[in-house]
């Protein structure tokens, strides 16, 4: 049986999350020739390359895994803490690794997780962002243990819940309205006009293309990889773009901002994935995360 030293368990965790020695021996108070010797250790006793050196330091699909280990370990004996008292030789404080898309986390997101540290003093979240597509991938390599998603199956040793659905509107300003669809918005004007991408991953717009236009269309494209871009380029008619409801709803009835149809909105459902392993020590989190997603997204 693989019994692992919790020292250098720690060391390589710390190394992982924040991407340096440095860094690592920082937050563990020693220096970083004791980490450099702990991941060395660990690696020669496992035989296998757990860290590839860089700026920053990547853990391998091996480190990485044993950083979800390590994690799940913490939020255990977190959970056990509340229930027995403080645990000798534990941390005081414990950090979370969640994969989300961005409109998530720049709408509903952030509420939920304040309401668990609240709940939970020592929690501390450590965010990836990505696609919703995509985000459960990092669930799939063991590079966090929950995931806000649009998969709906469960990934392998997960838990899966339904929140709702994230609402999105086709938006531009007005200027941009009668600039590029003086005679309304036809798929003709729809594979010309400018329109405003995330990044490479991101089809809402495409989608959305399709159920308007009823054929594939690819219109130039700005690239713009922030929530908070894509509203406020809307606005000054760079483009026009998918945004999330509760960001635009203010300006569309200011009239600053003006639906492309607003008969079809993209719903985006929602899905909150946990590793059952930490799922008992993160039911807290996935509770507020539940409340949250219904104030915010529409039921599927």
């Amino acid at each position: 049986m693989l019994s692992i030293d919790t020292a250098q368990l720690a060391a390589l965790a710390e190394v992982i999350r924040t991407g340096s020695f440095d860094r690592a021996a920082g937050a563990l108070h020693v220096t970083p020739s004791a980490i450099s010797q702990r991941i060395k250790s660990l690696e020669e006793r496992l035989g296998t390359v757990l860290v590839r050196r860089g700026q920053p330091c990547i853990g391998t699909e091996a480190g990485l895994r044993l950083y979800r280990h390590a994690e799940e370990v913490a939020l255990l004996e977190q959970a056990l803490s509340v229930d027995i008292g403080p645990i000798a030789g534990t941390a005081g404080h414990h950090a979370v690794r969640i994969a989300s898309n961005a409109d998530s986390l720049a709408t509903w997101l952030p509420p939920a997780l304040a309401a668990a540290a609240g709940d939970a003093p020592g929690l501390l979240f450590d965010l990836t962002l990505d696609d919703q597509d995509h985000s459960a991938d990092w669930l799939r390599r063991g590079e966090v243990v929950a995931a806000v998603t649009a998969h709906a199956a469960p990934v392998q040793g997960c838990d899966s819940t339904a929140l709702g659905a994230l609402r999105y509107i086709a938006t531009a300003s007005p200027a941009y309205m009668r600039t590029h669809f003086p005679d309304g918005v036809t798929p003709e004007a729809l594979a010309e006009a400018p329109v405003m991408t995330f990044d490479r991953k991101d089809q809402l717009q495409a989608r959305w293309l399709q159920m308007k236009g009823g054929r594939k269309l690819s219109p130039p494209s700005h690239f713009l990889p922030s929530t908070q871009a894509f509203v406020d380029a809307a606005l000054a008619g760079l483009g026009w773009g998918m945004n999330p409801e509760p960001l635009v709803q203010g300006h569309i009835a200011a009239g600053r901002l003006v639906p492309l149809d607003p008969t079809l909105p993209l719903d985006t459902p929602l899905h909150w994935q946990v590793s059952r392993i930490a799922a008992p020590a993160l039911a807290p989190l996935t509770g507020a995360i539940r409340q949250a997603a219904r104030t915010v997204l529409w039921p599927t």
